[in-house]
């Protein structure tokens, strides 16, 4: 049966995230302590696919995450989970929100309720760990007075709920993304993303401009685009890039083409079926077919020197 790491331990998010997968029965479920070593997992042939967050809309990018697929052994995205995530505060029983003197829980977690705390629990520290489920069983074990993560992780702990729902923003999303070892994409569906990540042959006036006309000039929008440093040294960034389309269309595999050509090094991170939402109308000129007819055309200039 197919294992599959996920960032645990059991409770938190991505162990939710994993559940609407609709994976096989008897599939082993994997908890790992923290993003990387839950990639590791599928690079060293422990786990057949890891599930990580990639970003959500209050905090943004995992940077854990987009560091990870930016370097070591190639992985790809195969599948991409959108989870709406509510945030409970809990405790231990008999302890009142008042007798609350510090919380735990994870960076991305805190962001989602900073205001909340600063409102209802003001002075009281915040001690960020791991996972939101970690910090649950930290305050089980009685290292924290309460914890602020999925109602799930209250009730696998034993702990009670002073709170609920106390996340700044009630429209929180995190998007996850399913990770396994290289395969050939699935096909296109048209309504697909493709993530690469692109680094820079050198830094100079317009480099970036130069990445996004390959995309512009073919009608390819957006989704996400990140810098992050390269590691390599100061000013040495690459870009991590989520785009609208499939490898197997012919503008998305001309602009990845384009892109290894003025690029230092372009790292395809898989394309796969698209969870939030339609894809836009592909633009006149960009299409397939109108790919064909541009290369018959260019043919035949070639060889009878008429068009």
């Amino acid at each position: 049966m197919a294992t599959y790491a996920f960032l645990g331990p059991e409770g938190t998010y991505a162990h939710a995230a994993l559940g609407t997968l609709g994976l096989d029965e008897g599939a082993v479920l994997l908890p790992m302590a923290n993003v990387t070593l839950a990639i590791d997992a599928v690079r060293s042939r422990e786990a057949d696919a890891a599930l990580v967050p990639l970003e959500n809309s209050v905090e943004g990018a995992v940077p854990a995450t987009l560091d990870e697929l930016a370097t070591g052994d190639p992985l790809v995205i195969a599948e991409e989970v959108y989870l709406a995530v509510t945030f409970d505060l809990m405790a231990r029983p008999g302890l009142a929100l008042a007798d609350v003197r510090s919380v735990a829980t994870h960076p991305h977690a805190e962001a989602h309720v900073r205001r909340w705390l600063i409102e209802n629990l003001p002075g009281v520290p915040v001690s960020l760990v791991g996972s939101t489920a970690g910090a649950a069983r930290a305050v089980a074990a009685g290292e924290y007075d309460a914890a602020v993560g999925a109602a799930v992780a209250a009730r696998l702990n034993g702990l009670d709920v002073l709170a609920t729902d106390i996340a700044d923003n009630a429209a929180a999303v995190t998007r996850f993304v399913l990770l396994t070892r290289p395969t050939p994409a699935p096909q296109p569906t048209g309504n697909d993303r493709t993530t690469l990540v692109a680094y820079l042959r050198e830094d100079h006036s317009g480099a970036l401009l130069e990445i996004l006309e390959e995309f512009a000039t073919r009608g390819i929008n957006l989704t996400r685009i990140e810098s992050r440093p390269t590691k390599g040294g100061m000013g040495q960034y690459c870009f991590s890039i989520d785009c609208e389309g499939h490898v197997a269309e012919q503008r998305v595999g001309d602009a990845l083409a384009a892109l290894h050509r003025v690029c230092a090094d372009v790292r395809y991170l898989g394309s796969y079926p698209r969870r939030d939402g339609r894809q836009g109308p592909v633009p006149p000129g960009r299409t397939d077919a109108a790919f064909d007819d541009a290369r018959t055309w260019l043919s035949r200039v070639r060889e009878t020197g008429t068009s």
